[in-house]
């Protein structure tokens, strides 16, 4: 048998380590924080993510002891330190929802109400300047982000600064929005998701996963994550690509075999070469990894032990 710096649990055995925690989301509360074709049940919240924010609480309390061990040693008054959660993984995975029903359940702990969300999106470089750098056919990969900016709003953050400023993405217009920004003002928990944030950077003494206190992967097989992809693409096609303000408003006009044929041109040629290239080399690097078969579903956990 294979040495493997993880635990492998199977879904019902990670179940078991609910521990009686109280599931409080409502199915009302969850329907607002799924994401588009993400059918996630209050049983998979109860199986899956109930069990992770047990674990993360146990781990933000001790980080939390720890700060206050530390600035005690160092005579002064204790400061408050964000826990930063750091989640990556492929386009299609469901990190978006995954990490929205985490930021929910973890606000729902007595001893960290206060949980922020921001995602890569907002760092991405504008159009604009992808398009002087021929890059747009590379959004998403690691050079199309301001990294300075970046680095910049992690190291702001982490270091307790209050009023931290992120950009905000528009995926309607498929660009950064001037002049808005998102506003972090030192939260218990972090949570900070994109493709590829647990990928470390050789050009760069510094690496985005240094600021990370945990960090989640959600994992699925390629044919599965081509499959959530094409069913969002078309889902998009009937939904908000229908609005004339879209950026993919053109892809409108397109039949539904056409839909399906232009979907698995775009996954093979951008994003399945992104996962290959820069996403899923970082897989290993997380301390968990979260496995998701068709529909979703959460088939597995596995957690750090090296």
């Amino acid at each position: 048998m294979p040495i493997s710096p993880y635990l492998e649990f199977s879904r019902e055995e990670w179940s078991r380590l609910r521990d009686a925690t109280p599931l409080t989301l409502s199915q009302a509360d969850l329907d607002e924080l799924k994401g588009l074709n993400e059918e996630v049940s209050l049983e998979e919240v109860a199986a899956i993510y109930l069990p992770l924010s047990r674990l993360l609480n146990l781990y933000v309390a001790k980080a939390q002891e720890l700060f206050k061990v530390t600035d005690t040693f160092l005579g002064k008054p204790s400061e408050k330190v964000p826990f930063v959660i750091g989640m990556a993984g492929s386009v299609a995975a469901g990190k978006s929802t995954t990490a929205r029903v985490l930021k929910e359940l973890l606000s729902r702990w007595p001893n960290h109400p206060h949980v922020d969300l921001v995602t890569t999106d907002g760092f991405l470089l504008p159009n604009q300047v992808l398009e002087a750098k021929n890059l747009m056919t590379r959004k998403g990969f690691p050079e199309s982000y301001d990294q300075r900016k970046l680095l910049t709003f992690l190291y702001e953050v982490k270091s307790g600064q209050p009023s931290v400023e992120a950009p905000v993405y528009s995926h309607l217009s498929y660009d950064i929005v001037p002049g808005e920004f998102i506003t972090v003002d030192q939260p218990d928990i972090l949570i900070f998701e994109g493709l590829n944030v647990l990928q470390r950077n050789d050009l760069s003494a510094v690496n985005v996963s240094d600021f990370f206190d945990f960090s989640i992967y959600v994992d699925a097989d390629e044919a599965n994550l081509e499959a959530f992809y094409i069913s969002r693409f078309l889902k998009l096609k009937e939904t908000a690509f229908q609005n004339p303000q879209s950026y993919f408003h053109h892809f409108t006009k397109l039949s539904e075999v056409e839909a399906v044929t232009m979907g698995r041109e775009i996954w093979r040629a951008i994003n399945l070469l992104n996962l290959k290239e820069n996403i899923l080399p970082t897989r290993e690097r997380a301390d968990l990894i979260l496995r998701k078969g068709k529909g979703h579903a959460a088939e597995a956990v596995l957690l750090r032990k090296i």
